[in-house]
């Protein structure tokens, strides 16, 4: 079977991505030069319109382009996933206003987590004040959203016919946001997830949209049925089995040519060793199959319905969570298993048990979200937030 064209341009880029990890994590950004290549091989473009030059991806092989790069670079593979997450909002914006933003081909958009702002309606758009963290990609963004509650002219908070609370995500110009350089962590450190805030910022009408609000959607293509948070949860399960698979790798050759103090044989001899090696595959296999196939079948009821079902949207739910769950278990698993090699700055160990385990921190790896999947199961409403 032929190799899509976006995993193609991925997998030539691994070596280059490879060699800049290190920049990457001492600049705690992508550098210039790597985030020119992503540009070039379309990477940033991923869940665009095809009608904006964009690939379009069904969901399925999105996932597997996100696994390729994070084998390379955690940072680069996390960067290129929140913000084609971020680029879903295309599909929501009338074709004029996805042009303004997207119509570039160094278009990004980045913007940061919650609905930390708010918008005061006032004629023609909104005036915008906020702050928002975890903008991850804003350094090489040209383009940031913010998500806000919408505020009446009384001053009360808008809610929708069923008594939530509204929330509208604004667009604008990176530009107009004031950055605060406030990421230093422990892991993913090259994502540059700064904060950001605006004040008294005027958004136009036709650069605000709400996200995953199917009767907002302007892009007919079933891609836009799924929403963000099936997007962010698998994209961010294969960032971490991309770096379960990397260390497994790493382990493999480290296993071939060690041999532990007063031991007798290498560790690849150990039957022991072979026995975990092998439990580890399977784990990293199984849970990479069933997000895949999770995303192919949505696409399919996508197709024969035109929408994506409650048990579509748990399944997806249950099968991130799992990934994102058996990936870092593995990756301590092989940390451990690797003994005083894997304790040293520098060596591929290290850093990817930083990262991986900077993943597991993410909302998306929550493990409440059991909960959720659970419920429905037990033919409980669930909470469908992160679903």
């Amino acid at each position: 079977m032929n190799e899509i064209p976006e995993l193609a341009a991925a997998r030539r880029l691994v070596p280059e991505i490879a060699v800049a990890s290190a920049r990457i994590e001492e600049m705690r950004e992508l550098p210039a030069d790597l985030v020119a290549a992503l540009h070039e091989a379309g990477l940033f473009r991923l869940l665009l319109p095809k009608s904006l030059a964009g690939a379009e991806l069904a969901p399925a092989d999105f996932v597997r382009v996100i696994e390729t790069l994070a084998g390379a670079d955690a940072a680069t593979a996390w960067c290129v996933c929140q913000t084609a997450g971020c680029s879903l909002s295309a599909g929501y914006l009338a074709p004029d206003a996805a042009r303004e933003v997207f119509g570039s081909p160094r278009a990004v958009l980045a913007w940061g987590a919650g609905a930390a702002g708010k918008a005061e309606k006032i004629p023609g758009g909104y005036r915008v004040f906020g702050k928002w963290g975890f903008a991850s990609g804003s350094r090489h963004a040209n383009w940031l959203g913010g998500h806000c509650r919408v505020v009446l002219a009384d001053g009360s908070l808008a809610r929708d016919a069923a008594g939530a609370l509204v929330e509208r995500t604004m667009l604008f110009p990176r530009d107009r946001a004031r950055i605060e350089d406030n990421w230093q962590v422990i892991g993913l450190r090259g994502t540059g997830s700064d904060s950001y805030e605006v004040a008294d910022l005027f958004v136009p009408d036709h650069l605000t949209l709400s996200r995953d609000v199917n009767a907002e959607i302007c892009h007919p293509a079933p891609l836009y049925r799924f929403n963000t948070n099936h997007i962010y949860a698998c994209g961010f399960a294969s960032v971490a089995l991309g770096l379960a698979q990397a260390m497994m790798a790493d382990f493999i050759a480290l296993a071939a040519k060690k041999t532990p103090r007063e031991g007798q044989a290498r560790l690849a001899e150990s039957a022991s060793v072979q026995a975990e090696t092998g439990r580890l595959y399977a784990r990293l296999a199984a849970a990479r199959s069933f997000i895949r196939s999770s995303l192919a079948d949505g696409m399919g009821e996508i197709l024969a319905t035109g929408e994506l079902g409650l048990d579509s949207r748990m399944t997806i739910r249950a099968a991130a969570s799992h990934a994102l769950a058996e990936a870092r278990d593995v990756v301590a698993a092989l940390y451990h298993g690797a003994g005083v090699n894997a304790i040293f700055n520098g060596s591929p160990f290290e850093r990817r048990f930083r990262d991986s385990f900077a993943v597991s921190q993410q909302v998306q790896a929550r493990s409440n979200h059991f909960e959720a999947v659970g419920r429905h199961l037990l033919n409980l409403p669930p909470d469908l937030t992160f679903a």
